[in-house]
């Protein structure tokens, strides 16, 4: 069976979700004894496109349609389905994010696939089919899903996969789907607008967060300058964005952005339920905050009992000094 990866992009760089997504789909292809080739859709550089091969891709599929540079729900979805068509993949592999998800509904219901998405292992094979393990119920559960359909569409969770780049350099052939002009103006993107120049909170490798223990928005200096040592984004609980304290687009929690980074500081964060769900993937959690019964002490790997006032500035000043900042 062969696999395609569908790699996602970002200001002409692939993202470091959909590299993990083409090491997963590589090691999928090894198992089943077939290669992996990746699909990028949109104008990028020749050197960036050869690079994903040091993840395991033997082929990268390239539609450098410059209306495929602005993302386009409808177009995008058709073109990854004639990719399928066109490769004759059995295997689809992707990120699961915020254009992943709706892109694989879409294809799934074109082919009537086998779907699942928060896929946290590489799966086995079950006869003809593949046997995944799924992060269900915000991460409180798993379960095990074989995939019944011709077509199979795996979607996977961020950090699951320890990854090595290697020197390794993809084929990198043209593809030229048929893309109608119709999907481009159903839905049209008539500006984009950053949120900031900081770092992309779903993608980030490091987030820290604040919570109603910081006291008000003036003090959320210390936050950023912990973040800004540590290349980190900033985050911050619901009830912080519903006071207007921070933009909606920093919270993060069930019902804000979910993240999964490799180290999650809560700062002043008791830990609701809801806030854990967004977080709960995260590698590893220390959790900064005065009150021991904080219930996210129960979830943290590391915590310290303190006042986040004193304990913030001087864990910044000790970082820079071992970072050499």
């Amino acid at each position: 069976m062969s696999v395609l990866i569908f790699v996602e992009t970002n200001e002409g760089k692939v993202k470091p979700s959909s590299l993990e997504a083409v090491a997963y789909g590589a090691k999928v292809a090894d198992m089943l004894g077939s290669s992996a080739t990746a699909l990028v859709l949109g104008e990028l550089a020749q050197e960036e496109l050869e690079s994903i091969g040091g993840y395991g891709a033997k082929k990268v599929m390239h539609a450098a349609d410059s209306r495929l540079n602005q993302i386009n729900l409808l177009a995008y979805a058709e073109a990854l389905a004639q990719a399928v068509e066109a490769s004759g993949a059995k295997v689809l592999v992707m990120a699961k994010s915020s254009l992943g998800d709706p892109v694989a509904a879409r294809v799934a219901g074109r082919f009537k696939a086998a779907f699942a998405g928060n896929v946290i292992e590489l799966p086995t094979k079950e006869g003809e089919h593949l046997k995944v393990k799924r992060s269900v119920y915000t991460g409180k559960a798993f379960a095990y899903t074989i995939l019944k359909g011709e077509k199979q569409i795996i979607a996977i969770k961020k950090n699951i996969l320890a990854i090595e780049k290697t020197d390794a350099k993809a084929t990198v052939e043209a593809f030229t789907p048929t893309l109608d002009d119709a999907l481009f103006s159903r839905v049209k993107t008539v500006k984009v607008e950053k949120a900031s120049d900081e770092i992309s909170l779903p993608e980030a490798d490091i987030v820290v967060s604040g919570g109603r223990g910081l006291k008000g928005p003036e003090n959320w200096g210390m936050i950023e300058e912990l973040a800004k040592v540590l290349g980190a984004a900033t985050g911050c609980s619901k009830p912080v964005s519903d006071m207007g304290w921070r933009p909606h687009h920093e919270h993060v929690g069930q019902t804000g952005v979910k993240v999964s980074p490799n180290l999650y500081i809560a700062v002043g964060i008791s830990g609701a339920i809801q806030h854990l769900a967004g977080v709960n993937s995260s590698k590893n959690i220390v959790v900064i905050n005065k009150d021991p019964e904080a219930p996210f002490f129960k979830a943290a790997d590391y915590g310290i009992v303190g006042d986040a006032f004193e304990v913030v500035p001087k864990l910044t000043e000790a970082l820079k000094k071992r970072l050499g900042k």
